[in-house]
């Protein structure tokens, strides 16, 4: 996202406190809610597609790689929460591609550095893997806060890679570029930064090369951070 057009905002107050975020944001129902499939979305489809049994596996339904009328329900569920289209239950590449992120992302649990590519060595540092698109916060090997799911940039527009330092910040920064509002942005390589957006973590394509988080995410992360802190990207984003 661009940093063109922000106005400087006050500074956050900078909270060093060991904070752990639990996983239940990352957590996505293995049941989904069948019944609350968007309103506008397309007719449901009766073709089985190519990853019908993974995703009849991940979202807890019977495992028979046979598309029913249940199931496409489910997975249109799903689809819509996240903004992948078409919207019609079809058990197709990118929404398999959506699912097993989440699953990898599970699967960090409370190590999410544990193969060691984020560096121990610089004291407070914001790491973000683009390959299960996850970032958090650690000093040292101590974790302090995450992970979290964030959605970074799409094939075109990758967030670029390896060691980077927080070098402005902007609370309510508004993008003249996009013309939209990147609250709580701290810029750590060009127009790259961290920032909240209200849309899914899923949400495909990706961004224009920043890293999105929640709301309450980017907040802390702007309470965890200051101007000169350490950023290290790493991985390759799936799709791109």
């Amino acid at each position: 996202m661009g940093r063109t057009g922000g106005t400087r905002g006050t500074q956050g107050i900078r909270g060093r406190a060991g904070v752990v975020l639990g996983l239940t944001g990352l957590v996505v129902p293995l049941t989904m809610a069948i019944g609350s499939a968007p309103a506008a979305a397309a007719s449901c489809t009766t073709a089985t597609g190519p990853y019908q049994k993974q995703v009849e596996k991940f979202m807890g339904r019977p495992v028979d790689g046979k598309q029913s009328a249940a199931d496409c329900k489910a997975i249109r569920t799903f689809q819509g929460w996240h903004g992948i289209t078409p919207t019609i239950g079809y058990a197709g590449p990118l929404t398999w591609q959506t699912m097993n992120t989440i699953l990898a992302q599970r699967a960090a649990g409370k190590n999410p550095n544990a193969a060691g590519k984020c560096p121990t060595n610089k004291g407070r540092i914001a790491c973000v893997d683009l390959t299960r698109q996850l970032s958090w916060i650690q000093d040292g090997k101590k974790l302090v806060y995450g992970p979290v799911a964030v959605r970074t940039g799409k094939n075109g527009t990758e967030t670029r890679t390896g060691a980077k330092k927080i070098y402005w910040r902007s609370i309510n920064h508004f993008s003249t570029i996009y013309k939209v509002r990147m609250p709580y942005s701290q810029f750590f390589d060009g127009g790259q930064a961290f920032h909240s957006v209200t849309k899914s973590m899923y949400n495909p394509p990706g961004s224009g090369g920043c890293v999105n988080m929640r709301p309450a995410e980017a907040k802390a992360y702007w309470n965890l951070l200051k101007n000169g802190d350490d950023v290290h990207v790493y991985g390759r984003k799936p799709g791109t």
